[in-house]
């Protein structure tokens, strides 16, 4: 029966709170607290008096528990791809390395910074050209971080003021450009100056960021004259198509007007060439004929005259001859007379010979006129030179 069980009236001085035929109730926490007091102190008045050594490894305990506590606390790992920003009481202290590390917990923080990964920002909006027109542009910059520490220190907000920092940049550039020039063929022009802007912006300003790539992605007027503007795109287009064509006509010219200035300009070499040689021949027979112009001067003057007719006349078919004092002129169509002899010439058959030449009387080319003959006008061969 158990020791407070109805009935047990031996057993009620084994009331453990002593109630002592009090009325049941719920026990007192104070008085059960200053009886476990007594016990463990082992004194009077709940004051510890021989449990000093349990005291001191009860503290002991805790401060180990907690410390352990402490220094599992303090370890932690760096990604590969990430740096960690170490701030000891709010402060700067260092930059660690991938890998695991430690930290006293309370006293250093870790800010873990990615400096691998490729991030992404677009940029947009409706800009103002330099000749005063409206053009929507869009854009995708990429970057990465390459000083974690001046990433998260040196501006307030790194990725918004990236953002400020390109769109500054690109209406800056835009506004400096025109609107053919941002649509057709300056858009590499733009997209260079603009990551030049926006390269000068961060450098200025420490952000620790690095640009990888800057996008053009499109640039348009706005709906209202997007018709009129894929018209002039297209005549452009056009134009550059007929410029393309007339390069290749251009190519495939160029080498056979090449050749035929090759042609002419050996052709011209040739004709200096001969007139050369011949004005030389020429020198060469005058300073033969000049020995024996010294020796008989009327006699050579003549010869020249003879073989200088003898040229004239053969290259021409009509001659006209003056009549001296008679005031008539002399008319020999050689052409029609040499013609007439042709036709009345007899055919010479096959089997006839040839009548043999007569030798020459003799050795020189011309056989000079009797000036004492009464056949022959010495004016008639006068040069009109004395």
């Amino acid at each position: 029966m158990a020791w407070n069980e109805p009935g047990n009236g031996g057993n009620k001085d084994r009331d453990p709170w002593g109630q002592k035929g009090k009325e049941q109730g719920p026990p007192d926490l104070d008085e059960i607290f200053k009886k476990l007091t007594s016990k463990f102190g082992g004194g009077k008045g709940g004051k510890f008096t021989g449990g000093a050594n349990f005291n001191k490894v009860g503290v002991s305990l805790v401060l180990g528990v907690l410390a352990v506590i402490w220094v599992v606390s303090g370890f932690y790992t760096i990604k590969e791809a990430e740096r960690g920003v170490v701030l000891r009481f709010g402060q700067y202290s260092q930059t660690v390395a991938p890998g695991l590390s430690w930290l006293p917990t309370f006293v250093d923080r870790v800010i873990s910074v990615d400096v691998r990964s490729i991030r992404s920002m677009p940029a947009s909006g409706s800009m103002l050209t330099k000749d005063e027109n409206v053009v929507d542009v869009k854009m995708d910059i990429q970057y990465r971080v390459i000083n974690p520490r001046e990433y998260l220190f040196n501006v307030t907000n790194p990725d918004d003021s990236l953002h400020q920092a390109i769109d500054s940049a690109l209406r800056f550039v835009i506004g400096h450009t025109t609107m053919d020039d941002v649509i057709t063929t300056g858009r590499e022009v733009v997209r260079q100056n603009t990551r030049d802007n926006i390269e000068s912006i961060i450098n200025e300003y420490h952000m620790g960021i690095e640009l990888v790539d800057v996008n053009f992605l499109s640039a348009r007027p706005p709906e209202a004259v997007k018709d009129a503007f894929d018209d002039a795109i297209a005549a452009q287009e056009d134009e550059q198509r007929y410029i393309r064509e007339a390069e290749a006509y251009a190519r495939s010219i160029e080498p056979t007007a090449r050749g035929r200035v090759k042609r002419i300009e050996q052709e011209a070499q040739a004709y200096q060439q001969q007139i050369v040689l011949k004005a030389q021949g020429e020198v060469a027979r005058f300073n033969s004929l000049l020995p024996q112009y010294q020796l008989a001067p009327e006699v050579t003057r003549q010869r020249l005259y003879l073989e200088t007719m003898e040229t004239v006349y053969s290259n021409t078919t009509k001659i006209v001859v003056d009549t001296k004092g008679t005031g008539n002129m002399l008319y020999l169509p050689l052409d029609k007379i040499m013609s007439a002899n042709v036709e009345s010439k007899p055919t010479r058959s096959a089997n006839t010979v040839p009548a043999p030449q007569q030798p020459a009387q003799s050795n020189n080319r011309y056989q000079y006129p009797d000036t004492n003959s009464s056949n022959v006008r010495p004016d008639r061969f006068n040069t009109g030179r004395n």
